[in-house]
């Protein structure tokens, strides 16, 4: 099983991103190092959603490419992205699925539906989200 590792440190602003986005859906990009099955982020990047949509979102091309950019300036590898649901589960919707294209990526989901975040990793095969450890150091 994969195993992402986050400082608590990202995690937080994850949260506080999150929370300046609402009602919308707030979105980003990881980036670190791999170690066999474990992610370790180095490197949170806060993006902005063109979309300003509370069920879906977007990563601006221009945005991704300069985040893709610096990631290979500091010597990380992108590791997935992040988003949250401002209402729902920490769990993929249906679009979410569609849009885990990458197999080799994790997707981090914060859910904001109640009154303590939950933010939960998958990965995806054959089409199907898959749990991954997540762990906040």
């Amino acid at each position: 099983m994969t195993t992402v590792r986050l400082k608590q440190t990202d995690y937080e602003a994850i949260v506080a991103h999150a929370k300046s986005w609402l009602p919308s859906e707030a979105c980003g990009l990881i980036a670190g190092a791999i170690d066999d099955n474990i992610k370790t982020v180095e490197k949170v990047y806060l993006l902005p959603n063109p979309d300003r949509s509370p069920v879906h979102f977007s990563i601006d091309p221009k945005e991704q490419l300069a985040m893709i950019k610096d990631m290979r300036a500091n010597g990380f590898v992108p590791l997935g992205n992040f988003h949250s649901h401002p209402a729902t589960p920490a769990r993929p919707s249906e679009e979410d699925i569609k849009m885990f294209y990458d197999s080799k990526a994790s997707y981090l989901i914060l859910s904001l539906a109640d009154e303590t975040p939950v933010l939960k990793a998958f990965g995806v095969a054959d089409g199907e989200a898959i749990r991954q450890e997540l762990e906040i150091f």
